[in-house]
């Protein structure tokens, strides 16, 4: 399912193991979640809104990896690159940012690890899928 030079089936499948991880990660840091924002269960208010938010935006972020990893050259695409690529991204881009807008927001240090490392197991798994599948 290959079309314009881009696998949508590896980044389909990118997104959806990462969401996966996601969902697995953060139910099993939920209280210390909660406690790096500060709230308790009960403040939050059931959305499907941020779901929907989620999986638009890791399709978004599985077709900018791959693009970026297109960009190595043929036979460049293995699931080795594809797990280094991933982790540049998240150290150059989403690390960063995410550390610089936590910490002018006042946001505990805590959450800024617990999101960070999120995020960091999102890149290096969509990074692994769009590897070993192609793009």
């Amino acid at each position: 399912m290959v079309f314009a030079g881009m696998n949508y089936l590896a980044i389909l499948v990118a997104a959806v193991a990462a969401f996966g991880f996601g969902s697995l990660y953060y139910m099993s840091l939920s209280s210390q979640w909660l406690a790096a924002i500060g709230k308790k269960k009960e403040e939050l208010s059931p959305s499907m809104a941020p779901f929907v938010i989620s999986i638009v935006s890791l399709l978004v972020m599985a077709q900018v990896l791959a693009g970026t990893i297109a960009h190595l050259g043929g036979g460049q695409v293995t699931v080795r690159t594809g797990i280094i690529t991933g982790a540049f991204m998240w150290l150059g881009f989403v690390a960063t940012t995410t550390a610089t807008n936590y910490a002018f927001g006042g946001r505990k240090a805590s959450l800024t690890v617990i999101d960070c490392i999120h995020w960091l197991g999102v890149l290096v798994i969509q990074g692994a899928v769009i590897g070993a599948i192609g793009i």
